[in-house]
């Protein structure tokens, strides 16, 4: 078969089609930035403490040490699940007792928040953590709102698959791999109208609409895992999607516990994003894939795992380095689309871009709880993705390049790109294939 470009150069590089195609799915995404982020405000988590009732029968400075203070991160603060047992203190307070003068507050006894808790308003008016009291022991709920969000987000991935809208018309590529020449040439055509030039005759020719599929061959998502050299490229580019989904939702979702107006830190995050894309675009004109791909995830590891060094007292100096770990995930995960498109043959293209994006929701769904891991340790959250990003940008060089290279039309074209050698090894020094190794035979025996 002709090179599929060569035969499709009559529509041009970019009219109005290909402009509509553009546009539409462009705009399907909007909504899914909404729904996804609106749960920074909504599940945010307000300064609270133990709610008082009848705090007027209590003086003044018993009210102001009812609630225990507590270290945390290094900090004093009041403690947000616990008070002195309230009936303790009103005793106190009735006589007179002045605590840390007359009553060592160490051996009052303490008690969990039975009347429920109070909530800072200074930025919020409610989330769902203060309609809700999704605190202290009910804290868990919090993460888990935003995993059942992408919880449901995977389920939707097995079915939106099949929806139709498409609109947006069927791939003529893929359609030419299933034999159907015909639907693809109606769309060619149908594209050559709204691009105002004149479609061949024949676009395909006799001798390559022939070139069908046998009605037998089926393909299904088991092709990602064999052969053996497909499978170790499906198994490192679904680790490279996982770890930029979860990387990514984990900085975007933490936003609003930064230091500073939540607002603000947001807009920063989101803004971003706009240069990370740009940067891609050009990484995918002018570099390999390889090299941008995995330079971007080091960027954004490196920058999160150094967050841990920054001195409390400089908090603008984490937020630009945390920004600048969402600048490399959000790089990383414009460049990984397109490798991965390119790294497999249209008859599974779609099936792979499918498998990767379900492996990313997975990473997506963990991702609400890496911070939990803060409690134990504050920068282990920042660790632990700054380790995971630098892991698996160690395994990209083990990827077939695809830069400037014909896009597979069949698994045995990616197959024969995909036998992974490793980059440290000199060309010399690797091991021929069986292929090399039949033609040294025939040529000696010649």
């Amino acid at each position: 078969m002709r090179d599929f470009e060569e035969t499709t150069a009559f529509l041009g590089q970019w009219g109005p089609f290909q402009l509509t195609v553009f546009f539409l799915l462009g705009v399907s995404i909007i909504p899914n930035g909404f729904s996804a982020f609106s749960v920074i405000f909504l599940g945010d988590s307000p300064t609270h403490h133990c709610f008082i009732p009848d705090a007027k029968n209590l003086s003044e400075v018993w009210r102001k040490a009812i609630i225990p203070i507590e270290v945390e991160n290094g900090r004093e603060e009041n403690s947000k699940c616990s008070r002195y047992r309230l009936d303790v203190v009103r005793n106190l307070s009735a006589l007179g007792y002045i605590p840390g003068l007359d009553i060592n507050l160490t051996q009052v006894d303490q008690e969990r928040c039975v009347d429920g808790w109070t909530y800072s308003d200074d930025i919020y008016q409610s989330t769902i953590v203060t309609e809700f009291d999704l605190v202290c022991s009910e804290s868990w709920k919090q993460p888990f709102t935003s995993s059942l969000y992408f919880l449901g987000v995977l389920c939707g991935s097995f079915f939106s698959g099949q929806l139709s809208d498409w609109f947006i018309p069927e791939s003529p590529r893929w359609l030419l791999s299933q034999g159907r020449v015909e639907e693809a040439e109606v769309i060619l055509r149908e594209a050559a109208r709204k691009n105002r030039v004149t479609a061949p005759e024949v676009i395909f020719e006799e001798s390559e609409s022939e070139e069908k599929p046998k009605p037998e061959e089926r393909h299904s998502p088991l092709d990602l895992l064999r052969p053996c050299s497909i499978c170790k490229t499906t198994l490192i580019i679904s680790l490279v999607w996982f770890t930029l989904s979860m990387g990514y939702f984990c900085i975007s979702l933490n936003t609003s516990r930064l230091h500073g107006d939540p607002y603000i830190n947001c807009f920063i995050s989101a803004a971003i994003e706009v240069p990370a894309y740009i940067s891609s675009w050009l990484l995918l004109r002018y570099l390999p894939r390889r090299l941008s791909t995995s330079a971007s995830m080091l960027l954004g590891g490196a920058a999160l795992y150094f967050i841990q060094l920054v001195p409390p007292s400089v908090p603008s100096l984490s937020i630009a380095l945390e920004m600048m770990g969402k600048f490399g995930l959000a790089t990383g995960t414009g460049l990984v689309f397109a490798y991965t498109a390119e790294l497999y043959p249209t008859v599974i293209r779609n099936t792979a871009l499918g498998f990767c994006a379900m492996i990313s929701r997975v990473g997506s769904i963990i991702a609400p709880y890496i911070f939990t891991f803060g409690t134990y340790y504050k920068y282990l959250p920042y660790i632990l993705l700054g380790s995971l990003l630098v892991l698996s940008a160690m395994t990209i060089p083990f990827l077939p390049e695809t830069f400037g290279r014909p896009l597979p039309e069949t698994i045995q074209q990616m197959h024969e790109q995909a036998r992974i050698k490793c980059p440290c090894i000199p060309e010399k020094n690797r091991k021929p294939t069986k292929e090399a190794n039949d033609t040294i035979l025939l040529e000696s025996s010649l």
